[in-house]
């Protein structure tokens, strides 16, 4: 007769094993009166997120790096794992959205600009000058200027619009194309930008706070409707 042994209680250890991240968030919202179903989709849209976000400050430690052409095609990376992943990308998904997901929107681009963080600490960390190469593009972007920059921006945006929607059918050459063509342009990408921004010296942001974020604000506004410059003219998204 086998000997029953009473169960081993729990240690603060097992208590992400047994429940796991989706339940904890939950448990976290659920006093916001969300329900579950919408409870759920908002953790997985920031869990996509965010990754996207680190997907775009891997790559931009490459660039940061190397600040050439090389660093432009190694930024594709980022792009292909966002494709690849179906992870949530500002400029991926505003070319996209509804009539009433902005909110959905600024989720995903809240999402980004978290995972950009997490990258911008761990570049703070490397030997090589990544906080210098952060700082010249961020003056060069300030010496452009808000009107200029958000009008950059659009071209951006159009182009990543375009390269998602030939990946969504499978054809990523216009995405291995068009991320390396908007850098070499100096048309500003509002997610890898803010990844540069917070990676450059402390020093500097306090010196040029209200400037970076006028400036920022432009492109973000540009990049979205860049994403969007195709159905505005022609009345739906390319097929």
């Amino acid at each position: 007769m086998r000997t029953k042994h009473p169960p081993s209680p729990l240690h603060k250890g097992d208590f992400m094993m047994v429940l796991g991240w989706n339940d904890i968030f939950f448990v976290l919202l659920h006093p916001l009166n969300l329900n579950l179903i919408r409870t759920m989709d908002i953790v997985n849209v920031l869990k996509s997120s965010v990754i996207a976000g680190v997907c775009i400050g891997v790559a931009g430690i490459g660039f940061l790096a190397t600040r050439d052409i090389v660093g432009s095609v190694l930024f594709a990376f980022a792009l292909l794992t966002v494709v690849a992943y179906k992870l949530k990308l500002y400029t991926g998904t505003a070319g996209f959205i509804k009539k009433g997901e902005l909110p959905f929107l600024m989720l995903v681009f809240a999402g980004n600009v978290t995972g950009c963080l997490l990258m911008s600490l761990l570049a703070r960390l490397s030997p090589m000058p990544l906080q210098e190469s952060a700082q010249a593009i961020l003056e060069g972007r300030l010496a452009t200027g808000p009107l200029h920059g958000g009008l950059l921006s659009i071209a951006c945006g159009f182009i990543m619009t375009t390269a998602v929607t030939f990946a969504r059918k499978g054809n990523n050459l216009p995405l291995m194309i068009g991320v390396p063509l908007f850098i070499v342009c100096g048309f500003p990408h509002c997610v890898a930008d803010i990844f540069y921004y917070m990676a450059a010296p402390l020093a500097f942001w306090q010196a040029h706070l209200s400037e970076i974020l006028v400036f920022y604000a432009a492109i973000v506004i540009g990049n979205f409707v860049g994403c969007n410059f195709y159905r505005m003219i022609m009345g739906s998204n390319p097929e």
